[in-house]
C-alpha cells in the first residue's frame, strides 16, 4: 500500500487549481481541496472525479477560517501546500481594491500563521507576472526588478511575495517556490474542466469563446495604438495544463532539498498579441469572430513575456503545448458545456 502524499490545495476548485489537482493525482499525490466556491463552480468536483477516477476530499470554507485550517493540519501530514485561493480580476480590482486587499492579503496571512504553527512546510505560491509592472525590457527574467504594479490585484501579489519572503526569513524551515504566472489559457483536453468565469469574463480567451458561442455580441480589443507590432497588447499565453505540471515540478523541487525561497517565471517565452489570438481562433474554429476596437483599459501593460530558462534548469520543466492547442481545447470545452446546458 503506497504512502499517501497529501497536498493542501487552496482554491483547488478554481480554474488553475482544478487542472493542478489532475496533475497532482497523475503524479501520485493526494490533493486535499479547500475552496469556498466564490470563484468556482461546485459542479467541477464531480467532473474532476470522473476525469481522475478518484474520490476527492473537499472542504468548503474560506482560508480566513483558521480553526478549520488547524483542523486540517491536525488531520493530515501535508507534504506541501499549493496556495491558489485569491480574487484575480485585474479590472475588478481597480474598481474594488478593498475587496482584493481583504481577501488576497488576509487569506495568505491566515494560511502562513497556521503553516508556521505546524513547523516545517513546503509552500508553492501562485504569483503573477504583474509584479514586474511595466518592464523596461522583455523578455523578463526572475532578476527583472519588480515595480509598482498597474492594478490593485498585481499589488496584492507583490505584497504577498514580500510577506512570504519576510516570514520565510523568520521561519527558515519554511520552504517556498514563488511561481510567477504569465497568462494561463486553455482547458483539459477531455473537455471536462476549463475556465468558467463568474459573470462577464475578465480574461481574453473565455471572452473569445463565449463570443463565438453567441453569449456575447462581440469582443472588445482594448486599444490598438500600443507600441507593439500590431498595436494590440502582447502577452505570454501558457496552456493551463503546462502550468499545472509546473506546480508538480515545484513540489518535487521543494521536497528534494531545502530551498528556503526561490522564484520562477512560468510562461512559454513567446509573446502573442490580442489580434493574433483572434486570428488563431478563427483559424482553429473556422469561424470569423466579431470584434471592435475600444479604448485602452486601466491596469493593462503593453507587452510582457517570459524568459523561462531558470524553470527549465532547476525544475526540469518547460511549456510543451502551443497557443493554438490551448485555443482548440478551450473552444472544445465551451462547446461541450453548451451542449450540457
Amino acid at each position: 500500500m503506497k504512502e499517501e502524499k497529501y497536498i493542501l490545495v487552496t482554491g483547488g476548485a478554481g480554474y488553475i487549481g482544478s487542472h493542478t489537482v489532475v496533475a497532482l493525482i497523475e503524479n501520485n499525490y493526494t490533493p486535499i481541496i479547500v475552496d469556498d466556491f466564490r470563484n468556482a463552480q461546485r459542479s467541477v468536483i464531480p467532473r474532476l472525479e470522473q476525469l481522475t477516477g478518484t474520490k476527492l476530499s473537499v472542504y468548503d470554507f474560506a482560508i480566513h477560517n483558521q480553526q478549520q485550517l488547524i483542523n486540517l493540519f491536525q488531520k493530515y501530514a501535508f507534504a506541501g501546500v499549493i496556495h491558489f485561493a485569491a480574487d484575480k480580476a485585474v479590472g475588478e480590482s481597480v474598481v474594488n481594491p478593498l475587496k482584493y486587499f481583504k481577501n488576497n492579503l488576509g487569506g495568505l496571512i491566515s494560511l502562513l500563521e497556521v503553516m508556521t504553527q505546524f513547523g516545517k512546510q513546503n509552500l508553492v505560491f501562485s504569483s503573477s507576472c504583474t509584479v514586474y509592472g511595466t518592464p523596461d525590457d522583455v523578455p523578463v527574467t526572475e532578476e527583472t526588478p519588480t515595480k509598482q504594479p498597474e492594478s490593485p490585484y498585481g499589488y496584492t501579489k507583490l505584497i504577498n511575495e514580500q510577506m512570504i519572503h519576510q516570514v520565510q526569513e523568520a521561519h527558515p524551515d519554511l520552504n517556498v517556490a514563488l511561481l510567477r504566472y504569465f497568462n494561463p489559457i486553455g482547458a483539459h483536453e477531455s473537455g471536462l474542466i476549463g475556465e468558467t468565469p463568474q459573470g462577464i469574463p475578465n480574461n481574453l480567451l473565455p471572452y473569445i469563446t463565449q463570443t463565438a458561442a453567441g453569449k456575447r455580441e462581440f469582443l472588445t480589443v482594448y486599444g490598438n495604438d500600443y507600441a507593439t507590432p500590431d498595436g494590440s497588447c502582447v502577452r505570454d499565453y501558457i496552456h493551463v495544463m503546462d502550468l499545472a505540471d509546473a506546480h508538480v515540478a515545484a513540489l518535487n523541487y521543494l521536497s528534494s532539498q531545502h530551498v528556503g525561497e526561490d522564484v520562477f517565471n512560468l510562461g512559454t517565452g513567446n509573446g502573442t498579441s490580442v489580434l493574433e489570438m483572434i486570428g488563431y481562433f478563427d483559424e482553429v474554429s473556422g469561424l470569423s469572430l466579431p470584434f471592435k476596437i475600444g479604448h485602452r483599459r486601466l491596469g493593462d501593460v503593453p507587452e510582457i513575456y517570459a524568459n523561462t530558462e531558470k524553470a527549465t534548469s532547476l525544475l526540469g520543466w518547460k511549456a510543451k503545448r502551443t497557443v493554438k492547442e490551448a485555443i482548440r481545447n478551450a473552444w472544445n470545452y465551451e462547446q461541450l458545456m453548451r451542449e450540457k446546458q
